[in-house]
Parts: structure tokens; sequence; C-alpha cells
């Protein structure tokens, strides 16, 4: 990888997320050094370029989706089958063992409003009435923090230096700590906190 490598560190044990997968046993120091503008949709320099190649999703969550393929339908205005590239591939760490992507449409992916940058499964979800996780992609919700081989990580767009709006912002940990606890609950949160704030002490002293 170019820029920066990974710095693992092991936690005390290891912990499965919700999904029944990924379980996470360690954890890239840098995920509490690196920082982005995690306000998304207060944007106005980056063109929302992050969603512009689609984006992974799990075998389990596309079904969800497709549960309710014709609610969806009449609220996006396209058809299912412009939704998925319909391409697999074999990942034991994504929930379902394997994932394909969401396909890009005219330069971004099928479900990003492309007047605002938002993500319209999430809107479909707050709209009406139920919580986004059920049909949002996991590594969406989680991005730029992602997962692979146990560690939790960040996405190659940080350590290539390629993500627009690094180094503005809250480091990635502290922006996308909710999502860990949805995840993967208050037990893991509790140690990443306490890995985060020696790390600051360490640095201050």
């Amino acid at each position: 990888m170019s820029g920066s490598e990974y710095e693992p560190f092991k936690l005390s044990r290891s912990y499965t997320s919700r999904e029944g997968t990924p379980t996470i046993d360690s954890v890239d120091l840098n995920v509490f050094r690196y920082s982005y503008f995690s306000a998304c949709l207060s944007c106005t320099f980056c063109g929302h370029s992050c969603c512009n190649w689609g984006v992974d999703i799990d075998a389990e969550n596309v079904e969800r989706i497709l549960a309710r393929k014709d609610e969806l339908e009449a609220y996006l205005g396209t058809r299912s089958e412009d939704w998925f590239t319909g391409e697999w591939e074999i990942i034991a760490d994504y929930p379902g063992g394997k994932s394909t992507r969401t396909k890009v449409v005219d330069g971004s992916c099928t479900f990003q409003n492309r007047e605002n940058g938002a993500c319209k499964l999430h809107s479909f979800a707050l709209e009406k009435g139920f919580d986004y996780h059920v049909i949002k992609p996991l590594i969406s919700s989680l991005f730029p923090l992602t997962f692979g081989d146990g560690l939790l990580c960040l996405g190659e767009e940080l350590y290539e230096g390629s993500l627009i709006c690094q180094g503005n912002g809250p480091s990635c940990y502290d922006a996308q700590r909710n999502e860990v606890l949805y995840y993967f609950g208050p037990e893991l949160v509790a140690e990443l906190d306490s890995i985060r704030d020696s790390l600051k002490e360490k640095a201050a002293a």
C-alpha cells in the first residue's frame, strides 16, 4: 500500500458483529489518527466523489433490499435490475459469505441522490420509519472504517491519501463511533475508547 502502513493493535478479545460476521480482534491505530470531513451532506468541495464507484454489498443485505423491491422501485424510480452488478465474490467476512456491488449509473452509485449526495436507501428508511441499517450496506455505514481478516482499519482511500476530504474534521473512529457501537456493541466501543484516550495521553506527554 502507498502512504501509511497498518499499525495493528491486538484487542483483549474478539468482537462479532450483530450480523454474525465480521469478527474483529484487532484495530489499526490509524483509525484514531486519520481524520476526514464527516458531515458529508454539508460538504461543498468533493462533489460526493466517494460514491463514484458504487459499494460492496453483502448477500443478506441484498435479500433485505429485494424484499422491499416494489416499494423501492416506486421510491427510486428505477427497476431492481439496475441496482446490483450481479457479479458475486466469495468473502467470508461478509454476512452471507459473499458480496456483489451496487451499479454505477451516470458516474455514481445507483442509490445516490444526485441533488444532495445522500444515500437514497438511508432516506427511504427514514421516511418509512425504520432503521436504515436494515437496507443500507454495511460498508457504506462504516465508511471510511472497514474490516478484513479480523482487523478494524481504514478504507484504502485514507492510506493512499486519495480521499478528497481527508485531514478535515474528527478522527475516523470518532466520526463513526456510533456505527461501530451499532454493529459491534458497547464493549468493543469501550475498549476502543480506552485505546484512543491512551494514545491522546501519550501524544500530550
